[in-house]
């Protein structure tokens, strides 16, 4: 019997349909997040029943954030994964999370309250206008009995008496719904921006031979988030070792949830003034002028504004271009960071914004962040398949997937992020953390540590006539520590904010614990050796200063003192040390280094003194 060629094709089509799967729809959660300085690696997991054939599966809930080509997807099982797709939901809205739902549907009804109020008090303006337009009683001609007027009368000041303290009372409704109000709108604003931000979505087609249920594992790269190395360090005394607690403050705004997440970070990538000064060379020619220094902190505050309509951005990340130092902004838009004392740029960004690279050349640095517009390209991620245990694969799906590594049970590892540091560690906390996408700080504790330390008081009395205590740590590659603000504690008080910078320190780091004022330095011009004087062709003048350094503590101190002297460029000017009191000089930047002990009560007087010889039918400016 002869088939007709129409029910062949019936069939084929329902073969080939059969073989198509209606989209499975895949919930998942945030189970593992390596954080990098900039940036997260976070992990999805979820075991799926799937069919025979090919199926799809949807991952729903995503962050908008996520690097589409950074997605990787492993599937443990009998199982080939056919391609990887990235798009944007914009009806499942993560301006509609469960929090921003619930504070908008309390935002909605208390605006309906308000909106009763107001109706309740324009209703006792009305009855108050009516009963004062009526106070009249009777006719022209008509007479008022004295009963009628006193009944009247307690009738009127009774109801304007009661209407009047319903105002009152209404008014005083308003005020704290209007309180309640403003504070739901500053908690909307704390948590995030309302605009509609779309969900990512990663769509994964799949083929499988049997019924199973299938291991899968989503990794992806996102942004906005990161970590910052911060420090406690305390002192007691200069005769005990120093503690050192490790800690990072995390913080993101994904639109992820992140509930009992496993951990791990990765470094791959106060007041002012408790950083210490550095001597720029003098350098000694005809029209040149002495190095000038500022007296400008080591931290700079500011805010973070949207430069289209000047409201503060929370969250808003600031770091130093090229380090891991870095903060975000608060509720308000508002930051406060210490920066090296090298010439610094700091990096400042916001998701949906474009980003600036400014100089960190001012205490106070507002910036007006430009929106962008947010990328939606869908990006086709390649997918990793998997062999069936019997090793065999399908020549019309290896023309599918041509191009593809297969692999065995698991497919290429995640991506590296590359990041330029010195040093590159990772942290694994043990304790899961749950971190909400509300753009708030949380300090986790990476570690401790008990320090032995040598002490040492140094000073460049030319920039700052304070003298700083260092404390410097032998073998600190040992700890891992990277560069990051500091809070410094010094005899059980809060001495203010340092950095601890360990990008160019050799094998010795030295941590600056602030300015300790019971060890007094004063450097003053010496008037009587100032000379000037006529030598033939050449004119000849000495500068000369006293240096003064007592120690006003109970303790003895080891001293480090630092000044200067002009470096000649010109072979006609000749620059002369004739007295540095002992101290070591370091002819090709002009430097002078005294190293010396200081007893309790004890004082030391140096003197540093040079002279210099040039044309006399020149002009030379010598400080």
């Amino acid at each position: 019997m002869k088939i007709p060629f129409s029910l062949i094709f019936f069939f084929l089509f329902l073969e080939v349909f059969a073989q198509e799967k209606k989209e499975i729809i895949v919930e998942t959660n945030v189970g593992e997040a390596t954080v990098f300085i900039h940036g997260a690696q976070v992990t999805r997991k979820k075991t799926v029943e799937v069919g025979t054939g090919k199926s799809v599966l949807k991952f729903v809930g995503c962050s908008p954030y996520m690097d589409s080509k950074s997605v990787q997807v492993k599937a443990n099982g009998d199982v080939m994964v056919l391609s990887v797709n990235h798009q944007f939901n914009y009806q499942d809205s993560t301006s509609r999370s469960r929090e921003l739902v619930e504070l908008g549907k309390r935002l909605t009804i208390l605006d309906d309250k308000q909106k009763i109020e107001h109706a309740n008090l324009e209703i006792i303006n009305e009855e108050l206008s009516f009963l004062k337009e009526n106070r009249v009683i009777g006719g022209k001609n008509q007479e008022v009995s004295l009963n009628s007027l006193k009944e009247t009368g307690n009738f009127y000041r009774e109801r304007t008496t009661a209407l009047k303290m319903k105002e009152i009372e209404i008014n005083k409704t308003l005020q704290n719904l209007n309180t309640e109000i403003a504070a739901i709108e500053n908690q909307i604003k704390q948590i995030g921006s309302i605009k509609q931000i779309p969900v990512s979505e990663v769509i994964i087609k799949i083929d499988s031979k049997v019924t199973t249920k299938c291991d899968f594992e989503l990794s992806y790269f996102v942004n906005n988030v990161g970590w910052n190395p911060s420090y406690d360090i305390r002192a007691k005394s200069i005769d005990e070792p120093i503690e050192l607690i490790y800690k990072a403050n995390i913080h993101q705004n994904t639109k992820e949830e992140w509930k009992n997440v496993k951990l791990r970070l990765s470094s791959a990538n106060p007041n002012s003034g408790s950083v210490a000064p550095q001597l720029q060379t003098y350098f000694l020619n005809y029209n040149s002028r002495p190095p000038r220094y500022s007296n400008l902190s080591n931290q700079v505050t500011g805010r973070v504004m949207d430069g289209t309509t000047n409201e503060p951005l929370p969250g808003a990340t600031i770091t130093i271009r090229g380090s891991s130092l870095g903060t975000v902004t608060d509720a308000g838009g508002n930051y406060s960071l210490a920066v090296p004392n090298s010439n610094s740029e700091m990096v400042i960004s916001f998701i949906g914004f474009e980003s600036q690279t400014i100089p960190a050349n001012s205490e106070v640095i507002n910036v007006s962040l430009q929106p962008s517009t947010l990328s939606l390209d869908e990006v086709v991620v390649v997918g990793y398949g998997v062999q069936s245990k019997s090793g065999s694969m399908d020549k019309a799906l290896k023309s599918k997937v041509s191009g593809m590594k297969t692999t065995g049970a698991t497919s290429i590892a995640v991506p590296v992020v590359q990041v330029e540091n010195q040093t590159s560690v990772e942290f694994e906390i043990k304790t899961p953390y749950t971190i909400n996408s509300d753009n708030k700080n949380i300090s986790v504790d990476i570690d401790h540590y008990n320090l032995d330390v040598d002490y040492e008081y140094y000073c460049v009395p030319k920039v700052d006539k304070d003298a700083f205590l260092l404390a410097n740590i032998k073998d600190w590659e040992k700890l891992n520590l990277l560069e990051g603000e500091a809070n410094i504690f010094f005899e059980n008080t809060y001495v203010g904010k340092s950095i601890l910078d360990v990008r160019y320190v050799t094998d010795t780091l030295s941590l600056s614990l602030g300015r300790d004022r019971s060890v007094n330095v004063k450097r003053e011009k010496i008037k009587d050796l100032i000379t000037r004087q006529f030598l033939g062709n050449k004119k000849e003048e000495s500068r000369a200063w006293q240096i003064s350094v007592k120690n006003n503590k109970k303790l003895p101190i080891h001293m480090v003192l630092f000044d200067q002297v002009p470096v000649s460029t010109n072979e006609d000017i000749e620059v002369t040390t004739e007295n540095i009191s002992g101290a070591a000089l370091n002819k090709e930047k002009g430097e002078v280094k005294w190293n010396f002990d200081l007893e309790p009560a004890a004082k030391k007087d140096l003197v540093l003194k040079y002279k210099v010889k040039y044309p006399k039918d020149k002009v030379l400016n010598i400080e």
